[in-house]
């Protein structure tokens, strides 16, 4: 791998000024493309997408985005690649970065992510794994700023499982420098080592109400995450009845507090059936977000940080 090579497993990536950075640079892709401008800085450049899990809005946003930029994107799932048939992590990633650009992975291992990156000689992109969803929290602060400014001390409030998304909001807390209360139930909290990190800056509480007080930003995600389908009768029981986003608890945040979800949303479980119509809802903003700032983190870990483009 050549030394110079910029990964993004996580958000601890890139610095909190690069972070910053990337944000900006995703809105101004975004008014750039709402403007028809054309640019395209990946002209003849091809990016690899490997998935193990299957995916609505990272393939269209990450497809579509190295389109808009001039260049193609190659779909590879487990039945199109050796990877499935068992070839080491290794091997594949060496003869992937030999033929394209820059790489995306969607999977569920990240130890296995992080070795594949190790053996590239291109960047490669964490598109989600089981711990951690880094580009997701790409476009959740892009739609923050667009529409509140900074969320520098600012209240931001997840409400569920310490999933991969929850984990990778415990990083934003601390690259992008807000507090961040995260309401669960017992046996459902973030891995410990995590959250004992980031300490200064993270707290645990057990009631909805109570967390979202005043808070400037409610995030959720579903009850159950992809492979953990077996498990979702035992979680509607943990969480059912006080884990749910509705208006009336939004009511109890700033009011000028937003609502975001990753998608997809189930109606009735993690939020009510009307939270996605609320006019402090975000979500639709958020979705399309991911396709303007992965071009802009593409664009950053392929050329850097470009005083002259456009």
């Amino acid at each position: 791998m050549d030394a110079q090579t910029r990964h993004f497993m996580t958000l601890k990536d890139l610095s909190p000024e690069e972070l910053d950075y990337v944000i900006a640079r995703a809105i101004k892709l975004k008014s750039m493309r709402n403007e028809a401008v054309i640019y395209e800085p990946f002209k003849n450049q091809v990016l690899g997408m490997i998935f193990e899990k299957s995916s609505t809005r990272t393939r269209v946003s990450f497809e579509a985005g190295m389109t808009q930029f001039g260049g193609s994107a190659i779909f590879l799932s487990p039945r199109d690649t050796q990877l499935g048939r068992g070839e080491p992590v290794e091997d594949s990633a060496r003869v992937i970065s030999r033929m394209v650009d820059i790489i995306m992975v969607r999977t569920f291992d990240h130890q296995q992510l992080e070795h594949f990156a190790s053996y590239s000689n291109v960047p490669v992109i964490n598109a989600l794994t089981d711990d951690f969803h880094p580009c997701q929290l790409l476009a959740d602060m892009q739609t923050y700023v667009e529409q509140r400014g900074s969320i520098k001390g600012k209240t931001v409030v997840w409400i569920g499982d310490g999933n991969n998304m929850c984990n990778s909001y415990i990083n934003a807390a601390a690259q992008f420098d807000f507090q961040l209360r995260i309401a669960c139930p017992e046996g459902y909290e973030p891995p410990a080592a995590l959250v004992e990190a980031h300490a200064d800056r993270v707290t645990i509480l057990r009631d909805p109400a109570e967390a979202v007080r005043g808070a400037d930003l409610i995030t959720t995600d579903v009850w159950a995450s992809m492979g953990q389908e077996e498990e979702q009768k035992e979680r509607e029981a943990a969480f059912a009845g006080v884990y749910q986003v509705s208006p009336a608890l939004m009511d109890l945040a700033h009011p000028e507090a937003i609502f975001l979800h990753c998608l997809p949303a189930h109606r009735g479980e993690e939020i009510s059936e009307d939270m996605l119509d609320d006019p402090r809802s975000a979500v639709f903003d958020q979705a399309e977000n991911r396709l303007h700032a992965q071009k802009a983190l593409m664009e950053f870990l392929v050329f850097g940080i470009q005083k002259h483009i456009p």
